[in-house]
Order: C-alpha cells, then sequence, then structure tokens
C-alpha cells in the first residue's frame, strides 16, 4: 500500500508541470472582438488556461512584438504579418496557420436613405460626403477595401471622402456614431449581435479583392509555449472553424 502512494505521488509530481494551467496574452485583430471572446471562453472551460485578449490593429501589433511586446499568440487579419515574424525569428515556423478568411461590407445606418443593394455604386450618391475605412497602410481590410472599390471603378469618385479608422473597429465605430455616412467594415463585425438592428449591408463579392487570409502563429519569446500551441490547436477542431464561420469568417481554404 505505502509503495502504491509513493508511486502515485511521484507520478502527481512528474505530471505537475503538464497539469499546470497557464495564462496566455493574445494579439488579436480587431475584427476578431466577438469571435475570439467566445472562443476564449469555450477553450478555458475545455482546458483550464486562461486568455487574456488584447485587440488592435495587425500592423500594430507586428511593430510592437517586432519591438520585443510580450504576447503568446498572434492572431492577424493578414497573413504576411506572421509570415514576416517567421523570417525575422520571431514567431514559430511550425506553428503558422490560417484560422479563417475575412469578408469586407458595405455598411450604412439603420435609418440611412441609401439603399446599399446598389452594391458600391452607392458610394456615388450625391448624399454620401463621408466614408469610412480602415487605414490601408497597416490594415489588411483597408486594403482590400481600396481594391475593392477599384475593382468596382469608383475609386477615383470618392477617395477624397475616406475618413481612415486605426484598425477595423474603429472604423466600424465611424459609421455607427454618425460621423460619416458609409463604411467599409468588416462581416464578423456588421454581422455581430452588437451590431444587429443598428444599420444595413451589402456583402462584397470575394472576387473584388484579394483573399483576407487570417494567420495566427505562436511568439517565439512566449514563456507559456505549450498553452499558446493548445490554443492554436484548439482553432484548428471542426466545431470552432465552425463557429468561426457563425461569426462571418469563411473557413480556411483546403490544401491541394
Amino acid at each position: 500500500m505505502k509503495r502504491w502512494v509513493l508511486v502515485t505521488g511521484l507520478l502527481v509530481t512528474l505530471l505537475a508541470p503538464a497539469l499546470r494551467a497557464d495564462e496566455i496574452t493574445v494579439a488579436a485583430a480587431s475584427d476578431l472582438q466577438f469571435a475570439l471572446r467566445d472562443v476564449a471562453q469555450r477553450f478555458e472551460q475545455a482546458t483550464g488556461h486562461r486568455v487574456k485578449l488584447a485587440f488592435g490593429s495587425s500592423g500594430n501589433f507586428y511593430a510592437q512584438i517586432q519591438n520585443g511586446a510580450p504576447f503568446d499568440v498572434f492572431l492577424s487579419a493578414d497573413i504576411l504579418y506572421p509570415r514576416k515574424l517567421i523570417e525575422s525569428g520571431k514567431a514559430e515556423r511550425d506553428s503558422l496557420f490560417v484560422y479563417g478568411v475575412g469578408r469586407i461590407v458595405l455598411w450604412v445606418p439603420k435609418d440611412s436613405r441609401l439603399n446599399v443593394e446598389q452594391g458600391l455604386k452607392t458610394l456615388l450618391d450625391p448624399g454620401v460626403r463621408k466614408i469610412a475605412l480602415a487605414n490601408p497602410a497597416h490594415a489588411p481590410y483597408g486594403r482590400a477595401a481600396v481594391a475593392a472599390l477599384q475593382h468596382a471603378g469608383v475609386y477615383d469618385q470618392v477617395s477624397n471622402k475616406f475618413v481612415l479608422g486605426e484598425n477595423i473597429s474603429q472604423t466600424m465605430h465611424f459609421v455607427e456614431s454618425g460621423n460619416v455616412d458609409a463604411g467599409m467594415v468588416a462581416l464578423s463585425l456588421a454581422s455581430a449581435p452588437a451590431s444587429r438592428g443598428k444599420g444595413k449591408y451589402w456583402v462584397v463579392p470575394a472576387d473584388y479583392h484579394p483573399a483576407i487570409e487570417q494567420a495566427a502563429a505562436v511568439i517565439s519569446a512566449s514563456a507559456h509555449q505549450a498553452a499558446a500551441q493548445a490554443f492554436l490547436d484548439f482553432l484548428r477542431k471542426p466545431e470552432t472553424v465552425e463557429l468561426m464561420k457563425s461569426y462571418g469568417f469563411e473557413p480556411p481554404p483546403k490544401k491541394k
């Protein structure tokens, strides 16, 4: 009996580090602010790990991580940024994967007289004086918006009306607040419970702009590598992919 107790105690001691719950800090693109809170809560319940979320511009997070910001995981709205972190040795190469594909919409307040079903031609209406979009200099949704407007042949006519948001969340706020007449925002924000009933939107066809491949990676300097990788593994689960889809993110493209 004593021997069994000693063996059991030894196993518990050896396994304790693996069973210990960690807290990871996730730097996430602002279009994830609703979906990721749901995902993180489910991850915490399933694993016992804790997740601290920070939302903002993917470009800004990239710069912060390059300068040593203490994040464990980076969820970017553009695969370019985690790839560049890997090239510079700041992120783990084997951890990179596309967790979803973002979509953009033309969004206007619910009391607007604009008919968004006309698509991007709606922005040529004389009543449209200001148009919000994320800053294309560092926000992938901003770059996608510019490409879509160019594809629709309206960019030159409306570019002088742009009001640039620091990220896609701030861009959405500009439209919801009534400070602009229309905005090019993320489907994940326009379709979120917090936005329902506040406006109307038209989904921009996917072929109007390059695919917004959103990718994740574990930060090399993370002190919680196992928990960080576990979080990314959780994102890959079929049920999580379906959950993300319900928030406006298309499933990752299948590998050929």
